[in-house]
Formats: structure tokens, sequence, C-alpha cells
């Protein structure tokens, strides 16, 4: 099997997270300078399968669109055309940043950790991903 690979889309910086191989695991890959995203997904393509990316959708709590929410469109229509031969599908994501904050405390991090934005970026696509499989995988 091929991993999926999830991305949280940030204006400055966006969080990456994959499964594993067998699709059993999410994690927090990595968190990259989002006028970078495009370099870094060429390059782990060419040493990683991925079957799926998953992008998440920013959505208010009522389930409008964010002022962000338009250029996460822009970019899911990017990465289709450049990775055609992969699936990309959008994921909600409310309430990841905050499950991401949460989970940071819960594992015990320090305050410096818990304030590093790049981390949560990280933390939140995990979020994401694992919702996603949650609701579709299983």
């Amino acid at each position: 099997m091929a991993r999926i690979l999830a991305i949280d889309y940030g204006t400055k910086r966006t969080g990456i997270a994959v499964t594993d191989p067998l699709q059993i695991i999410a994690s927090g890959l990595d968190t990259v300078p989002t006028e970078g995203v495009i370099d870094f997904l060429k390059k782990y393509f060419e040493t990683e399968a991925v079957e799926k990316i998953i992008v998440g959708e920013p959505l208010h709590a009522d389930g409008n669109p964010m002022e962000i929410t338009k250029k996460v469109y822009d970019f899911v229509e990017k990465l289709k055309k450049l990775f055609p031969q992969i699936p990309v599908q959008l994921q909600d994501e409310r309430f990841t940043s905050k499950t991401a904050n949460r989970l940071i405390l819960e594992s015990g991090a320090k305050k410096k950790k818990r304030q590093d934005k790049a981390l949560i970026d990280k933390v939140s696509a995990a979020v994401i991903l694992q919702e996603y499989m949650e609701a579709n995988v299983w």
C-alpha cells in the first residue's frame, strides 16, 4: 500500500502529515514554508508512494468558508495539475488547531514547545489525516 498525505495549508507555514505504508497510523511529518511546499512534495513523491492527498478545508464553526479558503481551493487545483496521478480530497479542518494544541499540552510539552507554531501546524495536519482516516478508510 501507499501512504496518504495530509496538508494543513497556511499563508506562512504548511503542516504535512502522512500515514505509514499500511495506512494505520497518522503522524506529523514536517512543517515547511508555504512558498516551498510544492518543491517539498515533489522531492517527497520521488522517494515515497502516495495514494492520496488530503487537504484541510478551513471553515468557520457554522460551515461557512474562512478568508483563507479561496487560497486553499487554488492550492488544491495546483496540486491536481502538478500531480494528476494522485487524487486530492478536501477534509473539514474545523477545530483541528484546538485539538492539536490540546494534544501537545497533554503530551507534557513545555510551554516553549507548546507555543511552537510549526509544531502546531504539523500536529494539525496529523489531526486532519486522522479524522479523514476515521471517516473514510476504516
